[in-house]
C-alpha cells in the first residue's frame, strides 16, 4: 500500500498524516529515488511541505486511489486498501453523494445522517425484495434480503449483528431490518404477527432507551431478537433476549442526560383521569428525573409517545389491568426517589413518619408505611446463633433506597420482556429464524466503570467471531477458485479474552472478591496487580493510580476505575425490604418476585441439608459478571450456529449535525468496529477480484486485435504476462483474476495512458484536418474574390457604353418632342376658334325656335279653359232638374205607405211570426233538459265505474301486501349484499336506457292517437291551419326543450368526464380487493373444511320492502288522481270512437241493403211489396234507422261534452279571436277547440316533465351537499372509522338508488303492459271490422286452381344448443375445467367456449326456464374463477379466459334486445335476441370477472417480465464497447457471466409472444392496447427504480444505452401498429432520466434546461440521479453540489409527490368497450374433440 520504491514519478498523489483531519492529500513535486530522506510535496491548498522518511523503517506515505475508484459502493473495490482510502471514500459518499450505506466486504457500514431520508418506504422494500446483494446500492434492506434469501434457500438460521457506539443508529437499523422481514414475509399485507413483532419496539424503547450526551434515543441494554419463520417463510413469532440493562440510570444521570423515557412519558400524561391516583406531577419534581437538568427532548412529545406505548401494549395483548399495574410501579419508583433520609448520627439515620412520598410509595405498592420506613434505615445481620438489627448511616440508607429502586425496575423490565415473548410466541412449529442483535459498541470515556468493562468484553468476543468469519470466507474464496493458499496473519484477540474470562482472570478474581466478607475495590485491585500485571501483556497498571487498571483491547487501550466494581457486580439489595414488598396487598406485585422466592426456597432446602444458612445463600446468588458471561457464551453459541451478517453503525459527529463528518471521530469508530481489520485481512491477500469477462471488457483497449482470442481466459493471461512482470502480483482462478493491492491502480494508469495517447492521436488528426480545411476554404475564397472583381470591372465598362447610347437616344427624342409640341399648340388654337364661332350661330337659331313654341302653348291653354267653363254650367242645370223630379215621386210614395200601415191585416201577419219563434225556443229548452238528464245518467255510470276501479285498486294493494310478505319470507333466497352492490351501477345504466326507450315509445303512441283523432275530424281549411299552427308551436317547444337538454347534457358531460377515470379505477380497485378477500375467504374455508352455512338477513331487501310499503300509499293517491283526470277522457274517447265505427258500419249495411233492393240486375229479385220478407225488411230498416239516430245523438252529445270538458280545463286565451257570429265557422268550432286543447295538453305535459327534471337536479344537488358533509365529517375521524363510515354510506346510497331504479322499472313495465293491452284492443277491433266486411261481401264464385308442386325447405338452425336439465356441471367441466387453451386457440374460431355457453343460454331462455339460466351462468362463473385460481401463473390460460369472458359478456349485451346494442346486429342476429329474460345483472358480473382476470393477467405478465427488465434494459450492453466494467468489490453482480446475460431481444421476444397469444385468443384490440400500455409502464417503473438505487448505472454511457433500448421499444410498437395505445407516453420518465445522464450539468443555463426537460420526473428523482451520477472514465466529472443546490432551488415551487420511487404496482383503470361479434350463431358447429355430444343443435 505504500509507494513503489523502484518507480517514483512526479505528480503522484499520496496521503499525509494530519493532527486535525487525520489524513491530508498531497502531490509529489519532485521524483523520488531510493535513499532520499524526504519527499517534496504540495498540499491541495497550494502550500509546499516536506515529508521526512525514517531511514530505518523506510515507510513511505500511502498512495491515493484513482479518482475513478473514489465513491465506490464496496470499499474492497479500491485498489489501495488502507485507512485514508477508506476514510476518504466514506466521506465522499456521505457528504457529496448523501449516501449513508457502504459495503466493506461482508460488512455494511451505516453512517447516521441525523436527518430523515426517503429511502425506507414500501416501494424501496419491494425494489430490494428478491434482488441479489451486489445488484443494488448498499442498504440495510439489501442485508436483510440476503439473510432472508439464504434462510429460504439454505434452510439455515441467520443473524444480523448491528453494532456501534451510542448515537450511531443501531436501534434504527435493527428496527428497519425487522420491518423489512415483516413486509416481505407475507405477500398480501402485514398480518397480526408482524404487527406484534414491530409493536415490541416502542415498548422496549420506552423502558430501555434514554437520552445521553451522544444520543437522544440511546439503547441502554443489548437485545437479541429471534424472528421465527414457518415452512412458507412467513413470520410466526419472535423471542427476545436482553443483556446488561443499565440499572444505575434509574437513580443517577449526569448533566444533559435523562432517565428512561417511560418516566417522562408517565409524568407528561399525569393529567389523565386514570393516572390521577398516582399523584404525579412534572418530571422536574422527582429526584430520579431531574438530575440531568434536561427533561425535554427537542421534537419529541412525551405525551404522544405515551399513547404509542400504550397502543403497543394493547397490540401485544397485555391487559389493561396489567398495564395500569406497570404504570403504578413506575410511579412508585418515582416517589421512592423523593423519599428523604435524615441524618441522626454518624451511623444512624431515619425517615420522618409524615413523609408524603413514602406514604404514596407504600400506598401504591400496598405495603405498611412503618415497616418500609424501618427497613430503609436498618438492616438485619444474621450469624449462626443470633440475628441483629443494626441501623445504617444516611449514605448507606440512600444507597439501599436506590438499590431497591433499581431492583424493582430490573424485575419489572424482565417481566415485560417475558410478557412480550409470551405474546410473540407461536403454537406453530418454527422452521427457521433470523436473529437481529442490537448491542452496544466499543466504549471508552474519561471515567470507565463496570458497565464499560462488560460492554468492551462483549465487543471483544464479537470481534473475534467476526475475524474468524472473515478469515473463513477468504479461505473459502481462495479454495473455490483453486488459488494456492497462504496463511494470512491477522491479530487474534483471544489473549485479551482469556485475560477477562479465563481462570484467575479479571472476572474470576472479581467474583472471588465479591464472596469475601470484607472484600472491597482496593483489595481486588491489588489482587489484579499481583496476579496479572507481569503475566499478561494485555494488562497494565496506570502510573499515577493504585485503584485502576488498563486493558489493551483490539480497538484501543482503556483505563478502568476499580471503584464500584464490587458493588455493581454483587447487585445486592436489602432482603428485608424485599420481604416487606412480598407482603404487599397488590397481587400483581408478587409476580415480579416469584423467581426470588424460588431461589430462596431452593437455598433453604440446601441449607437444611448442610446446616449452613447465610454463606450458602450468598454464595448461590449469581453475580452480574457471571450472569453476563454465561449469557454472552450462549449468544456466541447462537451466532456460531447461524450465518452472520454484519452492520457497523458510525456516528459522524458529536454535534448531531446532518451530513457532517468529523474525521477523528470516524477513524476512532472505524478502528473500534473492526472495519480496518477487515481491510487489513483483505489487503494481506488478493483484495481486487475480476471475472475474465469484466477484465476483458475493461482493458480491451490495452490489447491489439491479434491478441484477442476466442478464449477469454487465455487472452487475459497473455495480456497480464506482458503488462505485469511480477507474477506474484496476481493469480488466475477458475472464474476470476485475483490482484494484489495497487495492481488495479497500475492497470488503470496504463489504460488511461493508452486512452490519452489515443486522444492525442485523434486530436492530431483532427487538427490537421481542420488546418487543411481552413486552407482550402481560404484558397476558394481568394478565387471567388478575383472572379467577383473582374466581373465588376466588366459590368462597369458595359454600363458606360449603355449610358453613351442612351444619351444619343434621349437627345433625339427631346428634339422630336419640342417640334411636335409646337405643332399641336397651333392646331389646337385653330380648332378652338372654329368651335366658339359655330356655337354662337347655333345658340342664336335655338332662341328663335324657342320663342315661337311658347306662344303656341299659351294659346292652347286659354282655349281649353273657355271650353271647360261652358261645360260646367250646363251640368249644374241638369242635376238641379233631376232633383226636383225625384222629390215629387217620393212624396207620393210616402202618402201611400202611411195608408197601408193603418190596416189590421198587417198586424196579424207580424204576430203569426212571433208565435213560431216562441215554439222553437220552447223546443230547444226541452232538448236541453233531455241532454242534462242523459249527462246525469252518464255521470252516475262513471261514478259506479270509479267505485269498481277503487275496489280493484284496493284488491291490488292487498295483493301487493301479500307479495311483500312473501318477499320477506323469501329474503334468504335473494342475492347477498355484496353481489347486489356489484350489480347496482350496471342496473342503473340499463334502467335509465329503458326509461328513455319507454318515453320514446309513449311519445310514439301519443302521436298515433293524435293522428287517429285528426283523421276522424273534418278536413276543412281552417282545421288545417290550426293543425299547422299547433305543429309549429309544438316544434318550437320541443326545440327549446331540446336545446335546454343539450346544454345541460354538455355541462354534465364536461363535469363527469373528469371523474370517469378516477371512479372507474376506484371501482376496479375496490372490486379487485373484494375478489381478493373473497378468494382468501374461500381458501380458508377449504383449508379448515368448514361445512357450516351461514344464513344472514339481507339488509337491502328489508329496506326495499319497508320503503315499498310507504310508497304504495302514494301510488294509491296518484291512481285516484289519474282516474279523476285522465281515465275518464280516455274512456269517453274510446267510446266515441266505438260509436263512430258502429255508425259507419250501420251506414255501410244500409247502403248495401238499398243497393240490393234497387238493383235490377242482381241474381236475386227484390221481395214483392206486402210480402212477409218485405215487411220484415221494413221492420229491420225502421229499427236500424232508430238505432242510427240514437247513435248519432250519443256521438253528438259525447263530442259536445268532450269539447266543453277540454274547454273548461284549458281555456283559450285571447290569442285566437271568436267568430261566433259567422255561420260557416260555427260548424267547425268544436273541432278547432279540441285541437287547441290538445296543444295545451302537450304544453302541460312538457311543463310537468320540466318540473320533474328540475326536481331530479335539486335532488342530485342535495345528495352532493350531503356527500360533501359526510366527507368533511369522515376526514375528522380516525382511519379505521373513516373507512367504516364511508362503506356504510356507500352501501346506503347504492341501496337507495337500487330501490328507486327498481320502482321506476316496475312503473315502466306497468306502462308497457297497459300500452300492449291497448294495442291488442285496437288490433282486435280492426280484425272485427275486417271480418264483418268480409262477411257482408257477396259470395263470389271461385275458378278452379291449378295444382302446385310443394318443395321441402332446407333445415334452418336457430343458433341454440339443446341440453338436458342437470347437464350444466358436465358441460362446464368439459368446456371450462378440462379445456386446453392451446388446442382451442389454434384449431377453432376465437371465443368458441363463449359462443357455446351463450347458445345454451339461448335455449334456456327459449324454454323460459330461469333455473337453467342461473345454474348455467353461475357454474360457468365459478368454474372460470377456479381455473384462474389454479392456473393463475399460466399466461396462456389467463389470456384465453379473459378473451372468452369478454366475448360472453359481449354476447349477453349484443343479444339482449337493447337498442344501444342491436343497431350493430344483422337482421338474423336480431331475431336471436333473448325473449324472456333480462340478464343485465349477469353482464355486470361477467364485467367484474373480466376485471379480476385482467388484473391476474397483469400480475402474470409482471412475474414473467420482472427478471428480464433490469438485465435487458440496464445491465446488458446493447451497444458493444460503449461502457467498460468497473471494479465491483467482493459482492459481484449476478449477471457478470455471459451465459447468464439477458438481452433486449429476449425482452422484445417475450412481449411479442404475449401479443401474439392475446391476438390468437381473439382478445379485443382495445383490451390488448391497454395491456401493452400496462406492460410498458411496468418496464419503465422497474427500470427507473433500479436506476435510482444503483450508483453504478448512473453514467453517460448508460444513458446512451437506455435511450437506445427505449428506441427499440418504440420501434416495436410502431411495427405492430400500437403507437396510439399510450404505451410510448409511459416510457417518458425513463427517457428523461436517460437524457439527464447525458446532458451537460455545469452552468445555471444547464439547470434551466434540465428543469424544463424533466417534466415527468419528480424533484427527488432528478436530485437522486444527479447525486448518483458516476464517471466511468477519467474524462467525465461528477456533478457538483452547487449545481444540485441550484436544481433544488429551481424546482422548489413544483407541486408533486415527494416519493422517490415509481409505483411499480400501479394498474391503470380498465375500460371494456362493447365489441359486437360478426359470427352468426346458426353457423357455429361443435367440434367432436370437445366431447360435447350431449348438446344438440336446434
Amino acid at each position: 500500500s505504500n509507494l513503489e520504491v523502484n518507480k517514483m514519478f512526479r505528480y503522484a498523489r499520496v496521503w499525509l498524516p494530519d493532527a486535525g483531519e487525520v489524513w491530508k492529500s498531497a502531490e509529489l513535486t519532485k521524483d523520488y529515488s531510493p535513499g532520499d530522506l524526504k519527499l517534496s510535496l504540495q498540499l491541495e491548498d497550494g502550500s509546499d511541505v516536506e515529508h521526512k522518511i525514517d531511514p530505518q523503517t523506510n515507510n513511505l506515505p500511502p498512495l491515493r486511489n484513482p479518482n475513478i475508484l473514489v465513491g465506490e459502493n464496496d470499499l474492497t473495490a479500491l485498489s489501495y486498501l488502507h485507512e485514508p482510502a477508506v476514510l476518504h471514500n466514506l466521506k465522499v459518499r456521505f457528504i457529496d453523494s448523501k449516501l449513508i450505506y457502504t459495503y466493506c466486504g461482508i460488512v455494511l457500514v451505516a453512517i447516521n445522517p441525523y436527518e430523515s431520508l426517503p429511502i425506507y418506504e414500501t416501494d424501496i422494500i419491494n425494489a430490494y425484495s428478491g434482488q441479489n446483494m451486489g445488484d443494488m446500492d448498499p442498504h440495510i434492506f439489501a442485508v436483510a434480503e440476503e439473510a432472508y434469501k439464504q434462510m429460504a434457500r439454505d434452510e439455515r438460521n441467520q443473524s444480523i449483528i448491528v453494532s456501534g457506539e451510542s448515537g450511531a443508529g443501531k436501534t434504527v437499523s435493527a428496527k428497519y431490518a425487522m420491518r423489512y422481514f415483516a413486509t416481505v414475509s407475507c405477500s398480501s399485507s402485514e398480518a397480526s404477527v408482524e404487527e406484534r413483532v414491530l409493536a415490541s419496539n416502542p415498548i422496549m424503547e420506552a423502558l430501555g432507551n434514554a437520552k445521553t450526551t451522544r444520543n437522544d434515543n440511546s439503547s441502554r441494554f443489548g437485545k437479541y431478537i429471534e424472528i421465527g419463520f414457518d415452512k412458507k417463510h412467513c413470520i410466526i413469532g419472535a423471542n427476545m433476549r436482553t443483556y446488561l440493562l443499565e440499572k444505575s440510570r434509574v437513580v443517577f444521570q449526569t448533566d444533559e442526560e435523562r432517565n428512561y423515557h417511560i418516566f417522562y412519558q408517565l409524568c407528561a400524561s399525569s393529567h389523565l383521569p386514570e393516572f390521577k391516583a398516582f399523584k404525579l406531577g412534572c418530571a422536574d419534581d422527582f429526584h430520579c428525573t431531574n438530575q440531568g437538568q434536561s427533561p425535554v427532548i427537542d421534537g419529541v412529545d412525551d405525551a404522544k409517545e405515551m399513547c404509542n406505548t400504550r397502543r403497543a401494549f394493547s397490540k401485544l395483548g397485555i391487559k389493561e389491568s396489567d398495564q395500569m399495574a406497570i404504570y403504578q410501579i413506575l410511579a412508585a419508583i418515582l416517589h421512592l426517589s423523593n423519599v428523604e433520609v435524615k441524618d441522626q448520627s454518624a451511623d444512624r439515620s431515619s425517615i420522618l413518619p409524615d413523609n408524603v412520598h413514602l406514604m404514596v410509595f407504600c400506598e401504591l405498592m400496598g405495603v405498611p408505611c412503618e415497616e418500609m420506613a424501618h427497613w430503609l434505615c436498618h438492616r438485619k445481620l444474621q450469624t449462626t446463633t443470633e440475628t441483629y438489627v443494626k441501623p445504617v448511616s444516611k449514605m448507606n440508607a440512600v444507597n439501599g433506597r436506590d438499590a431497591l429502586a433499581k431492583h424493582i425496575y430490573a424485575r419489572l423490565f424482565s417481566w415485560i420482556v417475558c410478557s412480550i415473548n409470551n405474546a410473540l410466541k407461536s403454537a406453530a412449529k418454527k422452521r427457521s429464524f433470523i436473529g437481529v442483535l442490537d448491542i452496544y459498541g466499543f466504549e471508552t470515556f474519561d471515567v470507565n466503570s463496570f458497565e464499560q468493562f462488560c460492554i468492551n468484553y462483549a465487543n471483544e468476543k464479537l470481534q473475534q467471531q467476526f475475524n474468524l468469519h472473515v478469515f473463513k470466507l477468504e479461505q473459502e474464496e481462495y479454495m473455490k477458485e483453486e488459488i494456492p493458499w497462504t496463511l494470512i496473519d491477522f491479530d487474534d484477540n483471544q489473549p485479551c479474552i482469556d485475560l477477562i474470562e479465563a481462570k484467575l482472570g479479571v472476572l474470576d478474581l472479581l467474583d472471588e472478591e465479591c464472596k469475601m466478607p470484607k472484600g472491597c475495590d482496593d483489595t481486588w485491585a491489588q489482587k489484579l496487580y499481583n496476579t496479572l500485571l507481569k503475566q499478561n501483556a494485555f494488562f497494565d497498571k496506570p502510573r499515577l493510580s493504585n485503584r485502576a487498571f488498563i486493558i489493551h483491547h483490539f480497538a484501543d487501550k482503556v483505563e478502568y476505575e476499580c471503584e464500584g466494581f464490587l458493588e455493581k457486580n454483587r447487585d445486592t439489595v436489602n432482603a428485608e425490604q424485599i420481604n416487606a414488598l412480598k407482603k404487599s396487598k397488590v397481587d400483581w406485585l408478587l409476580k415480579l418476585f416469584e423467581d426470588d422466592e424460588k431461589t430462596t426456597s431452593s437455598a433453604k432446602k440446601r441449607s437444611s441439608v448442610t446446616g449452613r444458612t447465610g454463606p450458602t445463600q450468598r454464595d448461590n446468588k449469581k453475580t452480574v459478571g457471571l450472569q453476563f458471561r454465561q449469557s454472552l457464551h450462549l449468544l456466541m453459541d447462537t451466532l456460531n450456529a447461524t450465518t452472520p451478517h454484519y452492520v457497523r453503525c458510525i456516528k459522524p459527529n458529536d454535534n448531531k449535525s446532518p451530513f457532517f463528518m468529523d474525521p477523528m471521530r470516524a477513524v476512532q469508530q472505524l478502528r473500534a468496529c473492526g472495519i480496518l481489520e477487515t481491510i487489513r485481512i483483505s489487503a494481506a491477500g488478493f483484495p481486487s477480484r475480476w471475472t475474465y469477462q469484466e477484465f476483458f471488457s475493461r482493458y480491451r483497449v490495452l490489447m491489439k486485435q491479434k491478441d484477442v482470442l476466442h478464449d477469454r481466459k487465455l487472452t487475459c493471461k497473455n495480456l497480464l504476462e506482458k503488462l505485469v512482470r511480477d507474477q506474484d502480483k496476481y493469480q488466475f482462478g477458475k472464474n476470476k483474476i485475483f490482484f494484489r493491492a495497487g495492481q488495479v491502480a497500475y492497470l488503470e494508469k496504463l489504460r488511461s495512458d493508452k486512452l490519452r495517447m489515443a486522444c492525442v492521436r485523434i486530436q492530431k488528426t483532427i487538427r490537421c484536418w481542420l488546418a487543411r480545411k481552413k486552407y482550402l476554404r481560404m484558397r476558394e475564397s481568394a478565387i471567388t474574390i478575383q472572379r467577383h472583381v473582374r466581373g465588376h470591372q466588366a459590368r462597369c465598362y458595359v454600363k458606360f457604353l449603355q449610358r453613351t447610347r442612351a444619351a444619343v437616344i434621349i437627345q433625339r427624342n427631346v428634339r422630336m418632342w419640342v417640334t411636335r409640341t409646337r405643332y399641336q399648340q397651333q392646331r389646337s388654337a385653330a380648332i378652338t376658334i372654329q368651335c366658339f364661332l359655330r356655337t354662337y350661330m347655333a345658340r342664336k337659331q335655338y332662341y328663335k325656335l324657342l320663342f315661337e313654341h311658347k306662344a303656341l302653348v299659351i294659346q292652347k291653354w286659354f282655349k281649353g279653359w273657355q271650353a271647360r267653363r261652358h261645360y260646367k254650367r250646363i251640368m249644374e242645370a241638369i242635376v238641379l232638374l233631376q232633383s226636383c223630379v225625384r222629390r215629387m215621386k217620393a212624396k207620393k210614395e210616402l202618402k201611400k205607405l202611411k195608408v197601408e200601415a193603418r190596416s189590421v191585416e198587417r198586424v196579424k201577419k207580424l204576430n203569426i211570426g212571433m208565435e213560431n219563434k216562441i215554439m222553437q225556443l220552447q223546443h230547444k229548452i226541452n232538448e236541453q233538459h233531455k241532454d242534462n238528464r242523459e249527462l246525469s245518467e252518464r255521470l252516475n255510470v262513471m261514478e259506479k265505474t270509479q267505485t269498481t276501479e277503487r275496489e280493484k285498486q284496493n284488491r291490488e294493494i292487498e295483493n301487493l301486501r301479500r307479495s311483500e310478505q312473501e318477499a320477506r319470507a323469501k329474503a334468504v333466497k335473494l342475492p347477498s349484499l355484496l353481489e347486489q352492490l356489484s350489480f347496482l351501477q350496471h342496473e342503473l345504466e340499463n334502467t335509465r336506457r329503458e326509461k328513455d326507450d319507454l318515453q320514446e315509445q309513449t311519445k310514439v303512441v301519443e302521436d298515433l292517437n293524435m293522428r287517429n283523432s285528426l283523421l276522424i275530424s273534418e278536413k276543412d281549411e281552417l282545421s288545417k291551419k290550426n293543425l299547422e299552427q299547433a305543429d309549429q308551436l309544438t316544434g318550437t317547444e320541443q326545440s327549446t326543450s331540446n336545446l335546454h337538454k343539450i346544454k345541460t347534457n354538455v355541462e354534465n358531460a364536461k363535469r363527469l368526464e373528469k371523474d370517469l377515470a378516477e371512479e372507474r379505477s376506484r371501482y376496479q380497485s375496490l372490486l379487485s380487493e373484494h375478489l381478493h378477500l373473497e378468494e382468501r375467504h374461500r381458501d380458508v374455508k377449504e383449508e379448515m373444511n368448514l361445512g357450516v352455512t351461514q344464513t344472514t338477513v339481507d339488509l337491502p331487501i328489508l329496506l326495499k320492502l319497508q320503503r315499498r310499503v310507504k310508497e304504495l300509499e302514494q301510488d294509491k293517491q296518484s291512481l285516484w288522481q289519474q282516474l279523476d283526470n285522465g281515465e275518464e277522457a280516455q274512456q269517453e274517447k274510446a267510446k266515441r270512437q266505438e260509436l263512430e265505427s258502429d255508425n259507419k258500419k250501420l251506414k255501410r249495411d244500409l247502403d248495401e241493403l238499398r243497393n240490393s233492393l234497387t238493383n235490377e240486375n242482381s241474381e236475386l229479385a227484390p221481395p214483392i211489396p206486402g210480402s212477409l220478407p218485405y215487411n220484415i225488411l221494413l221492420e229491420h230498416l225502421g229499427s236500424s234507422n232508430d238505432e242510427l239516430e240514437m247513435r248519432k245523438e250519443e256521438v253528438l252529445l259525447l263530442r259536445s261534452h268532450m269539447v266543453r270538458q277540454e274547454a273548461l280545463k284549458h281555456k283559450v286565451r285571447n290569442e285566437i279571436p271568436s267568430y261566433e257570429d259567422t255561420e260557416p265557422y260555427g260548424t267547425i268550432c268544436p273541432s278547432s277547440r279540441m285541437l287547441e286543447c290538445q296543444m295545451q295538453e302537450q304544453k302541460r305535459a312538457g311543463h310537468e316533465e320540466y318540473k320533474k327534471l328540475l326536481e331530479e337536479v335539486n335532488k342530485f344537488k342535495a345528495e352532493k351537499e350531503q356527500q360533501q358533509k359526510l366527507l368533511a365529517q369522515s376526514l375528522l375521524l380516525p382511519e379505521d372509522a373513516r373507512i367504516e363510515a364511508s362503506l356504510k354510506h356507500e352501501m346506503t346510497r347504492l341501496t337507495n338508488e337500487n330501490l328507486e331504479l327498481m320502482e321506476q322499472q316496475e312503473q315502466q313495465v306497468e306502462t308497457i303492459r297497459k300500452l300492449k293491452k291497448q294495442l291488442k284492443l285496437y288490433i282486435k277491433k280492426v280484425e272485427d271490422l275486417e271480418g264483418n266486411h268480409q262477411k257482408n261481401k257477396s259470395p263470389v264464385t271461385t275458378a278452379p286452381v291449378r295444382a302446385v308442386n310443394i318443395t321441402r325447405k332446407e333445415k334452418e338452425y336457430r343458433g341454440m344448443l339443446e341440453y338436458r336439465e342437470g347437464d350444466e356441471t358436465r358441460m362446464v367441466k368439459k368446456l371450462v375445467v378440462h379445456l386446453k387453451p392451446r388446442g382451442v386457440a389454434v384449431s377453432f374460431i376465437p371465443g368458441l367456449p363463449a359462443y357455446i355457453i351463450f347458445m345454451c343460454v339461448r335455449y334456456a331462455d327459449n324454454v323460459n326456464d330461469d333455473q337453467r339460466v342461473s345454474a348455467l351462468l353461475n357454474s360457468t362463473i365459478s368454474s372460470i374463477k377456479g381455473v384462474i385460481k389454479r392456473s393463475g401463473g399460466d399466461f396462456e390460460v389467463v389470456s384465453f379466459w379473459l378473451a372468452n369472458t369478454c366475448r360472453l359478456m359481449h354476447c349477453l349485451k349484443q343479444y339482449s334486445g337493447d337498442e344501444a346494442f342491436i343497431t350493430h346486429n344483422t337482421a338474423k342476429q336480431n331475431e336471436h335476441c333473448l325473449a324472456n329474460f333480462e340478464l343485465s345483472e349477469y353482464q355486470q358480473v361477467f364485467g367484474d370477472l373480466a376485471i379480476q382476470i385482467y388484473r391476474q393477467l397483469i400480475k402474470c405478465m409482471e412475474d414473467t417480465l420482472q427478471p428480464l427488465i433490469v438485465a435487458s434494459m440496464l445491465e446488458h450492453e446493447t451497444i458493444q464497447g460503449v461502457m467498460g466494467s468497473k471494479p465491483t468489490g467482493l459482492r459481484k453482480r449476478s449477471t457478470s457471466f455471459p451465459e447468464q446475460a439477458v438481452t433486449l431481444e429476449v425482452l422484445l421476444q417475450r412481449l411479442g409472444v404475449f401479443l401474439s397469444t392475446m391476438s390468437q385468443h381473439g382478445m379485443d384490440l382495445d383490451l390488448i392496447k391497454q395491456l401493452v400500455k400496462q406492460q410498458f409502464y411496468i418496464i419503465c417503473a422497474v427500470t427507473l427504480n433500479h436506476l435510482l438505487l444503483r450508483k453504478d448505472m448512473c453514467s453517460w454511457s448508460k444513458g446512451l444505452q437506455i435511450r437506445y433500448n427505449v428506441w427499440h421499444l418504440e420501434e416495436w410498437l410502431a411495427e405492430r401498429e400500437m403507437s396510439d395505445c399510450g404505451a410510448k407516453e409511459t416510457l417518458e420518465p425513463l427517457l428523461q432520466a436517460a437524457q439527464l445522464l447525458q446532458i451537460k450539468k455545469k452552468t445555471e443555463a444547464d439547470a434551466q434546461v434540465i428543469c424544463t426537460m424533466c417534466s415527468a420526473l419528480t424533484t427527488a428523482q432528478i436530485v437522486k440521479v444527479l447525486t448518483l451520477y458516476t464517471p466511468v472514465i477519467e474524462f467525465e466529472e461528477r456533478v457538483s453540489t452547487t449545481f444540485i443546490t441550484t436544481i433544488k432551488n429551481l424546482l422548489k415551487d413544483r407541486v408533486e409527490s415527494t416519493t422517490l420511487m415509481m409505483d411499480a404496482k400501479k394498474i391503470f383503470s380498465i375500460t371494456i368497450p362493447f365489441t359486437p361479434s360478426p359470427v352468426a350463431l346458426e353457423t357455429i358447429q361443435i367440434p367432436a374433440s370437445l366431447n360435447l355430444g350431449f348438446l344438440a343443435r336446434i
